[in-house]
């Protein structure tokens, strides 16, 4: 079996991995978490691409879905925790080496558990229109985005209280979940309301709050998705047996 390796969806995947080890040496050898925030963002649009463009031009492979993988863990997956280590370990003296590596270890747990979420996605069939747990680059923009507030206005959120959000969102990655996807089903209203809706609060929140508002906008999506999940299983008992 031919495989083509440099195909134009190849190098976008590529591209969202490079962004992500820019990232990463942006937070951990420079700690510069404003820079890491937005090459995330730069890695979600190639994530966002490589998939669309593969299915433009019939080039969509078995390659192609493993490498995407493979990107996504270290752009949403290393990057997010190494952010976490940083904010919570930048104000340690060398006499708290200890708990320095217990920080260390909290905070790449992120990480472990977004290699979990994408293996998961690998070989879940029933993703294709939802999601089954909080997919990985929401989770990347929901803690740099916190870097990146920290960065712009020096506010410290804390190590403790950001140790303590971690295994919740580390349970969320991997947990059952139903979150939407932003894949609209045609223009209409019909069957897109809960997409609508988001996108209008979205909207909403980022004119009031700017680019502070991401945390936020991400708080809400998993917030409506969780309401979502339970008027659909208290409709078809899914919680059942």
């Amino acid at each position: 079996m031919k495989i083509r390796l440099f195909t134009i969806p190849n190098m976008l995947t590529l591209s969202n991995l490079l962004c992500g080890t820019f990232a990463l040496v942006s937070a951990l050898k420079y700690g510069n978490l404003e820079w890491s925030f937005w090459f995330v963002v730069l890695a979600a649009v190639f994530d966002f691409f490589d998939g669309f463009v593969a299915r433009l031009l019939g080039q969509s492979s078995p390659i192609g879905l493993q490498l995407d993988s493979l990107a996504d863990v270290v752009s949403f997956g290393a990057v997010p925790a190494a952010v976490l280590y940083v904010m919570t370990t930048r104000s340690f003296t060398e006499e708290q080496t200890l708990l320095l590596y217990v920080y260390a270890f909290a905070s790449f747990l992120l990480a472990a558990f977004s290699a979990l979420r994408l293996a998961k996605f690998n070989i879940d069939e029933t993703q294709h229109e939802e999601f089954c747990g909080l997919p990985t680059p929401a989770n990347a923009l929901f803690f740099t985005s916190l870097g990146l507030i920290s960065a712009r206005t020096g506010f410290d959120f804390g190590g403790p209280v950001l140790i303590c959000i971690m295994p919740l969102m580390a349970w969320l990655l991997v947990s059952p979940v139903r979150m939407f996807a932003l894949k609209f089903r045609g223009f209409g209203w019909r069957g897109n309301q809960v997409r609508y809706l988001f996108l209008l609060l979205a909207v909403a929140l980022i004119a009031i709050l700017r680019l502070y508002a991401v945390p936020t906008i991400i708080l809400a999506y998993i917030l409506i998705s969780a309401i979502r999940w339970g008027m659909m299983c208290r409709a078809t008992g899914c919680g059942k047996g």
